[in-house]
């Protein structure tokens, strides 16, 4: 998906994976009830288990050791990736799907991939190598939600040369809906540490409380420090973000403001599982981008679930899953995610939106002043 932002839109992409160390769950209730059982919530695997039994539910300290090691294991398993040769540009027409092979989207990337290919050929032909570190590697950041303290608490170190503190958790924490509180102890705690931090933001969000959340968190307005991942559904998104925008941009405040239009648009199927409409969730991606564009703001990238499986949890997209299919390949023990079709159809129409975006700028600018890059 990167290399379709990448190549499509002709911008630099930060890539930052939710994984090592995701292991919490926000939940909205303490309690869950089945067949008149009372029993705690499941809040995630580095808490209790999903499981519905009273031992499943027990809360177990031994579940954060376990989660460290596996996040260990997964980051070893990234660096490896991406900086072994697997994630070689010369590789991108190898990065295939196998369940895309006859499918629109397939085509498209593999049309792409060839596309990249000959700018390589010409690359090579100009100097740059495929020796060359630039062409070999890719730099791949983690994220997740800093939602149990005493884990975050426990990986927190203190830079020698700095003085300054680090959460090695994951390289960007962000602060969740029922946690950003102004007086309350997970702003407490980021505020503390140094690395780049988000705020998750739906439509209940004051614009005077984001104003003040981000003081709190960036008293010295440091750029790249502050994201905000705004989550209301399309419509909420037309009417709430404009005012956010104003709010930010009058406190002469610097963030990056990025989509996240999965959790505003989760239903429930008739057979009762969650999922998400591919239609809704491209509506509210078009809608953030026509806010930036009607406030003269950046709009600083997407927030996706997804994965690479030919799963059926999310409805809609080109190669149609219908409410019947959910059931088929339904996977997920959290979240509905976009199947690989599903994300590659929205890389493509973020990509075009992106590159038409970037002509009337440049256009606009005479080339003077880049964009700043996308963060997906």
């Amino acid at each position: 998906m990167s290399a379709v932002l990448m190549f499509g839109a002709q911008m630099p992409v930060i890539k930052v994976g939710r994984m090592a160390g995701q292991f919490a769950k926000p939940r909205s209730e303490p309690f869950e009830v089945r067949d008149g059982v009372k029993l705690p919530s499941y809040r995630g695997d580095n808490i209790n288990g999903e499981a519905f039994d009273e031992k499943s539910r027990v809360p177990d300290p031994q579940r954060m050791i376990r989660a460290y090691t596996q996040s260990a294991a997964t980051l070893n398993l990234l660096r490896a990736l991406a900086t072994g040769g697997y994630a070689a540009m010369q590789r991108v027409t190898q990065w295939n799907l196998d369940f895309t092979e006859h499918s629109e989207q397939g085509d498209r990337y593999r049309e792409l991939a060839h596309r990249v290919d000959e700018a390589l050929g010409f690359m090579s032909a100009a100097g740059l190598t495929a020796d060359h570190p630039l062409m070999k590697t890719t730099e791949f950041w983690t994220s997740h939600e800093c939602l149990l303290l005493p884990y975050e608490q426990a990986l927190t170190r203190q830079d020698s040369t700095s003085g300054l503190f680090y959460d090695c958790s994951a390289h960007m924490l962000w602060v969740g809906e029922r946690t950003r509180q102004l007086d309350g102890a997970h702003v407490e705690f980021l505020r503390g540490i140094a690395n780049p931090l988000g705020i998750k933001v739906s439509d209940k969000m004051n614009p005077s409380d984001l104003v003040k959340l981000i003081e709190i968190l960036n008293p010295s307005n440091k750029p790249g420090r502050i994201t905000v991942i705004t989550r209301m559904g399309a419509e909420n998104m037309r009417v709430k973000l404009p005012h956010l925008i104003r709010a930010v941009r009058q406190a002469g405040l610097i963030v990056t403001w990025i989509t996240d239009p999965m959790h505003g648009n989760t239903i429930k199927a008739p057979c009762g599982l969650k999922t998400r409409p591919f239609d809704s969730i491209l509506a509210e991606v078009r809608a953030f981008f026509d806010v930036h564009e009607q406030e003269g703001s950046h709009p600083g990238g997407v927030h996706l679930e997804m994965t690479g499986q030919n799963v059926t949890e999310c409805i809609g997209g080109s190669r149609t899953v219908t409410f019947d299919d959910l059931s088929d390949r339904y996977h997920t023990h959290c979240d509905p995610r976009l199947n690989a079709s599903q994300s590659l159809e929205l890389s493509f129409i973020i990509a075009e939106r992106l590159r038409n975006r970037r002509i009337r700028s440049s256009s606009v600018l005479n080339n003077i002043l880049p964009l700043p890059p996308f963060s997906f």
